[in-house]
This record gives C-alpha cells, sequence and structure tokens, in this order.
C-alpha cells in the first residue's frame, strides 16, 4: 500500500519547528546577496571576454579547456567532497563536540592535497585525450589550442576544492557571508589578472592573449581559498597534516562521495555531454549554450544555492538528533521557496531572452546574430530553472538522511535520458544547440519530480497540499509578470538586435521593474504565505536597523 494522500488522509501538516532549528531566512539572504555578487562578476567576467575575442573558435576553445577541471570542480569541490563533507562534518560536531570535528578537517584537508595533487599531474598529461573525449569535432588547430589551455589552468581543481573544504566547515559553524563572497574574489582575480596578462601576451586578443586569461583563472582560484582563511582561524581552526585516514569519519564522507559524484553532479555532466554535440555545430555554439547557461545560473545562484548552502547543515543535523518533523518541515519549506524566487525568474528569461542576451553581450565583436543565437539556448534553459534550484534542497536532504544511493540511481537515468533527448532535438528535429538547452531543462525537472516522489514516500507526509496551493499562486501572478514582459517587449525593446544600448537598457530595465512589482503585488493579494514570511522578515530588520 502507498503512502497516504496528503490532501485526504495521513499525518495533518508538521508543527513549525523551534527557532534554532528554523531554516535561517537572515542567512540565505545574505548567502543569495554575496552569490548575486559573484555572478555578477561571473558574468561581467564572460562578456569582457566575449567583447575581446568574440565567440568563434576561440572563446569555444577556452570554455571547453575550463569545462574540463571545471567539470572535476562540481564533482569534488562543489559536489560529491562538499557535500559530503558538510553533512559528516556537521553530524559530528552535533554528536562529538567541535575538537573531533577539527580532527576530522584535517584529516580529510591532508587527502585532499594528496588526491587532487595527483589527479591534477593525470589531467596534465592526458589533456589531449581529454580534449578529443569532450570536443570531438574541434579541428586540429583548435584542438591544440585547447590542450594548452586545459593543461594550465588544470591546477584550479586542488585550489578550488581547498576553498570547498573552508566553505563548509565556516558554514556547519553558521559563518556564511565570507565563504560565499569567496567565489567573487575568484571571479575579480580572474578578470584583472586575465586582461592584464592577456593584453601583455597579445594586444590584440589573439590566441596567446588566452593563455594569459588562463592563468588569471589560477589567480582568482587561490584568491577564493584565500581569502576564506582568516575567518577560519576567528573560528579556532589550525590545520595540522594528519595522515591517519582510517577514521570513522574519513570513512563516513568517502562511501558518501561514490554515489554523490554522480548524484550531485548531473547538470554538469549531461552539460559536458551537450559540450561533445555543441562541438560538432560549427564554430559559436559551445560558447552561445554556456553565456546562456551563466545567465540561467544568475537566478539559480541567487536563490537555489542560497537555499540549498543554508539547508544542508541544518538538516544533516536534524537528521543526526532524530528531529524528523522539522526535518520535514523545514525540507517542504526550503523547496517552496526556490519556487516563489524561481518561477519569476523563468517567466522573465523566457520572455525577455533576447533583448537581455543583447544588452548584456552585443558588445565588441559579439554581434546581434550571436546574441540571438545565444538567447534561443536561454530560453530553453531557463523552463528547468525551478527544477534545478528545488534540486538544491531536496538532493541535500537524501544526503542528510544517509539515503546517497537514490539520487545516484536517478541521475543514472537521467544522464542516459540527456543523450536520447540531444539526439532526437539535435539530429531528428534539427534545432541544434537550442534542443542542447531544452533536453537539459527536461532532465533538471523530470529528476526533481522523481526525487520528490521518492522523498514523499520515504517521509511519508510532504506537505505536496501547501506545495499545490503556492503553485497555483504563482500561476496567477506569473501570467500578470508574462503580460507586462510582452508588452515591454513589444512597445519598448522591438528593435533590439540595431537599438541604441542605452534606450535598450532603460526600456529592459522598466519592463522588470514594472513586471517584479506587479507579480508581488498580485502574489501579497492572493496572500501567498512565504512572500509574507520574506516581507516580514525585511520589516523586522528595517526595523532593528532604525532602532539602533
Amino acid at each position: 500500500m502507498g503512502p497516504a494522500d496528503d490532501s485526504t488522509s495521513g499525518p495533518q501538516p508538521s508543527p513549525p519547528p523551534t527557532r534554532a532549528e528554523k531554516l535561517n531566512t537572515k542567512a540565505a539572504g545574505i548567502v543569495g546577496l554575496a552569490v548575486l555578487c559573484s555572478r555578477i562578476l561571473g558574468l561581467g567576467r564572460e562578456l569582457i571576454f566575449a567583447a575581446l575575442f568574440g565567440s568563434g573558435r576561440l572563446l569555444d576553445a577556452f570554455t571547453i579547456a575550463f569545462r574540463i577541471p571545471n567539470l572535476l570542480r562540481d564533482l569534488f569541490a562543489e559536489g560529491a567532497l562538499s557535500t559530503s563533507f558538510i553533512t559528516t562534518f556537521s553530524r559530528t560536531i552535533a554528536t562529538d563536540g567541535d575538537p573531533a570535528a577539527w580532527k576530522l578537517a584535517n584529516k580529510v584537508g591532508t587527502l585532499t592535497v594528496i588526491v587532487l595533487s595527483s589527479i591534477t599531474i593525470v589531467g596534465i598529461i592526458t589533456a589531449p585525450w581529454l580534449v578529443h573525449l569532450l570536443a570531438p569535432g574541434f579541428d586540429g588547430g583548435k584542438a591544440a589550442l585547447t590542450i594548452t589551455l586545459t593543461r594550465i589552468m588544470y591546477p584550479f581543481i586542488l585550489l578550488v576544492s581547498l576553498a570547498a573544504l573552508v566553505m563548509g566547515m565556516l558554514n556547519a559553524k553558521n559563518v556564511f557571508g565570507v565563504p560565499a563572497m569567496a567565489s567573487s574574489f575568484f571571479n575579480l582575480g580572474s578578470i584583472i589578472s586575465g586582461v592584464l596578462l592577456g593584453y601583455w601576451l597579445d594586444p590584440n586578443f589573439g590566441p596567446r592573449a588566452l593563455m594569459g586569461s588562463a592563468i588569471g583563472t589560477l589567480i582568482g582560484g587561490f584568491l577564493q581559498f584565500a581569502v576564506q582563511l582568516p575567518a577560519l582561524k576567528r573560528i579556532g581552526y589550525v590545520f595540522r597534516p594528519d595522515f591517519q585516514w582510517h577514521d570513522k569519519g574519513v570513512k563516513a564522507i568517502l562511501r558518501l562521495m561514490g554515489p554523490s559524484v554522480i548524484a550531485a553532479s548531473t547538470t554538469q555532466v549531461n552539460v559536458l555531454v551537450n559540450s561533445v554535440f555543441a562541438s560538432k555545430l560549427g564554430d559559436g555554439p559551445t560558447f552561445w549554450l554556456s553565456a546562456a547557461f551563466r545567465l540561467m545560473q544568475m537566478p539559480l545562484g541567487i536563490f537555489g544555492v542560497a537555499l540549498g548552502t543554508v539547508a544542508l547543515p541544518l538538516l544533516a543535523r536534524m537528521a543526526a538528533t532524530g528531529n524528523m518533523v522539522s526535518f520535514r518541515s523545514e525540507l517542504s519549506r526550503g523547496m517552496r521557496l526556490a519556487f516563489l524566487m524561481t518561477i519569476p525568474s523563468t517567466i522573465g528569461l523566457i520572455m525577455l531572452a533576447e533583448p537581455i542576451m543583447s544588452v548584456i553581450y552585443q558588445h565588441g565583436r559579439f554581434d546581434a546574430r550571436q546574441a540571438g543565437e545565444a538567447a534561443g539556448a536561454l530560453r530553453f534553459y531557463a523552463i528547468g530553472l525551478s527544477g534545478y534550484a528545488a534540486l538544491k534542497v531536496l538532493v541535500n536532504a537524501f544526503y542528510a538522511l544517509d539515503r546517497r544511493k537514490t539520487p545516484m540511481f536517478v541521475s543514472f537515468s537521467a544522464v542516459a535520458l540527456n543523450l536520447l533527448l540531444n539526439w532526437f532535438f539535435t539530429v531528428r528535429l534539427g534545432w541544434d544547440h537550442r534542443g542542447l538547452a531544452l533536453s537539459t531543462a527536461c532532465i533538471a525537472t523530470s529528476n526533481f519530480l522523481l526525487l520528490y516522489f521518492l522523498m514523499r514516500r520515504q517521509l511519508t507526509f510532504l506537505e505536496t497540499r501547501s506545495m499545490l496551493a503556492l503553485l497555483g499562486k504563482l500561476t496567477v501572478a506569473g501570467a500578470v509578470l508574462a503580460a507586462v514582459c510582452w508588452l515591454g517587449g513589444h512597445f519598448l525593446l522591438a528593435e533590439w538586435a540595431t537599438q541604441p544600448f542605452w534606450p535598450k537598457l532603460a526600456g529592459l530595465g522598466a519592463t522588470i521593474i514594472v513586471a517584479g512589482v506587479a507579480f508581488l503585488l498580485v502574489a501579497s493579494a492572493l496572500k501567498v504565505p512565504e512572500l509574507r514570511e520574506i516581507i516580514a522578515a525585511f520589516q523586522r530588520r528595517l526595523r532593528r536597523k532604525r532602532a539602533s
């Protein structure tokens, strides 16, 4: 017999958790603002490179070269290692105290340096095979440039993995602002040093200048790690090498990491599969997809990553202490917040894809045609935005419950389905890079739906009724937002390809502001509880500032 239907029987909605256990909206806001800063700088980094190098052969090569160590970053730094370490580290603090957690961090840090240094050396040696595997459509000169750039940037994985370990320790001790801002230092370092070194090597910004940009990536990775060290010292941690790896905590992390390598990085694995297909579509599609994915990640990073970052250590502590009532309530609340924050972004990106791409990227060597091609990918990527954001919370809940194999098996099916959809959309239907973006969005949505169903079976009750009520209200508010976006696109931005930059920017800004206000007014009138909660938290913060 299956679980009870939330709408007819089964347990009633859980009472709210205690104040100490409640998902920290303030912390999520801090992380969201920090990630927003990082995403803006990352976008700035990409558009500067696009203006300097165009979106043809050179940036295709750089995109694939950076994507190879970036995949390992998602598998280790921000995927398996990060989630597994934070889960185990948080449990160790809750059950054994800080001293035991510091010892665990020493062991994991030492192991990380040794293993990832070895992986870096192997990666540099095997770069030609990796490039051929991920970009089989590149010709000889384009592939050779990609191999050189890959070898330069490969040590990035070691630097960013150490940064992720430090971030996990700080998050587990409820320090969120500094780690979230660390990636901004990566972007600043890579932009400034990359442009300066690139100009020094080649003032015309040809292939040699890309090598300066690659070195700048390493400088940025080092800054991302180093900027967090003072905060780590303030919470009482000092690193001491520890080679005693026969430890229950280390074993727990390694047990979690295997399945997590697949489960936590399905999106990036599928993006790499898309790269194989895109490399065969000529010069441009590889970077168009990268640019569109970067823009789609703006709201995902601000909202989805922020909620997932704050939720993981909290859910892990709840699971470790057996507080499943609060666990279920906070998980449901986190997913509802993810939908509230990303559904309006989804609608806006779909309706205004061309003018957004034009305002941001149509400069220098990046022309209107390229902006339109990238906008086509953005529109399809945005379809999966809400699924991505909710997955950031939901997948972490499985890790907190030590159900690591469930996301892994779902990810297996997702990779296989992505290959099928890529072939169908690009080869069968001829949708080129747009079909690759749609395939990725379909995978994110199907992953979320399947994992939601499995989590509901695991917990018996998951407040599905309140989730559906929220989605109904957001549909109404979203329809109003879409209407405003259509009017703005029709009257203010119809000539986006040839329109001067400043009038176009003003028209786009006005459309986004009016559409956002309209959405908030309608959602407030419909009494969306999560929105009222956010507004109340903001009002309390304002009152505290006035009182001080």
